[in-house]
């Protein structure tokens, strides 16, 4: 099943003094970009927090945050009092204002609030381990939603790209004919007697060098192997892209061996429908 690099997770946990927000958001890239947010006192346990979510997410530019809110009386923030009053004294010298405007201007001056470092309580951080455990589970809930909706759109665009293959190789008899018939027409406009034999020879020449025969089967059969690697057990975009170059090649080589107006319109499909395959694929774990 593919997975989508695309994704949203959240987790929240509510403490006797303090209710944590997990959050985790996904978009594609090539390698894993993490950027992580959370409160000072717990980048202790950043390294932990990469490993996991590099071990489940494997690819993609993800923003992981944690998010403390106070919900009881006890907080690890306190008012400076003496750096306050210093302010409000400063301040005074400048202007002359009420005390309650003074003592607003000097409460966001800065280390007015000084924060308290605590160290983490393990069993805390246990419970907070397992919101993210679950946050993790949601986002991949919703990387294999959207890759659900991916692989129906490939399997889609596969199927045309087969029907055009199809119209491809029932026009070709056709084509070839109209090889024969041009090649034939310029000799006669010549009005020069030619030896039959050798004209057959340089005809068959001529027309192997149009053959499609190995394009097509090779087309193929990178159609299938794209089909079978969709409904492998693990998600692999950079797999697929490498099947759709491949894919690319053997459609790029009918297009120039074609010389044939009716058959270059369907490989101009062809392409069309393999970019949006190609654009789509940028998405995909």
């Amino acid at each position: 099943m593919i997975q989508s690099m695309t994704g949203y997770g959240k987790s929240v946990l509510q403490l006797p003094t303090k209710k944590i927000s997990i959050e985790l958001k996904s978009l594609n890239s090539k390698s894993l970009d993490l950027n992580a947010r959370m409160p000072s006192m717990y980048r202790a346990k950043e390294l932990d927090i990469r490993k996991l979510i590099a071990r489940n997410l494997v690819r993609g530019k993800v923003d992981f945050s944690l998010f403390v809110e106070i919900t009881g009386e006890d907080t690890s923030s306190k008012i400076n009092k003496t750096v306050v009053k210093e302010y409000i004294k400063q301040l005074k010298e400048v202007v002359d204002g009420d005390a309650i405007e003074l003592l607003k201007m000097a409460i966001r001056m800065p280390d007015a609030i000084t924060t308290e470092r605590d160290d983490i309580d393990e069993e805390e951080w246990s419970l907070i381990s397992e919101e993210i455990d679950k946050a993790i589970a949601n986002i991949v809930i919703y990387r294999e939603d959207e890759g659900a909706t991916l692989k129906q759109d490939f399997e889609d665009r596969i199927s045309t790209l087969r029907r055009l293959l199809n119209e491809v190789i029932t026009m070709d008899p056709e084509r070839i004919d109209g090889v024969r018939a041009r090649l034939e027409k310029g000799i006669s406009d010549i009005k020069e007697k030619v030896d039959e034999n050798r004209f057959e020879q340089e005809l068959v020449y001529y027309i192997e060098k149009f053959d499609i025969t190995e394009e097509k089967v090779r087309l193929e059969n990178h159609l299938d192997y794209f089909t079978k690697a969709l409904d492998s057990e693990d998600s692999n975009g950079k797999k697929l892209g490498f099947i759709s170059q491949e894919i690319g090649r053997e459609i790029n080589t009918i297009g120039s061996k074609s010389n044939y107006a009716p058959m270059q319109k369907l490989v101009v499909q062809m392409k069309d429908e393999l970019e949006k395959i190609k654009e789509q694929l940028l998405n995909v774990l």
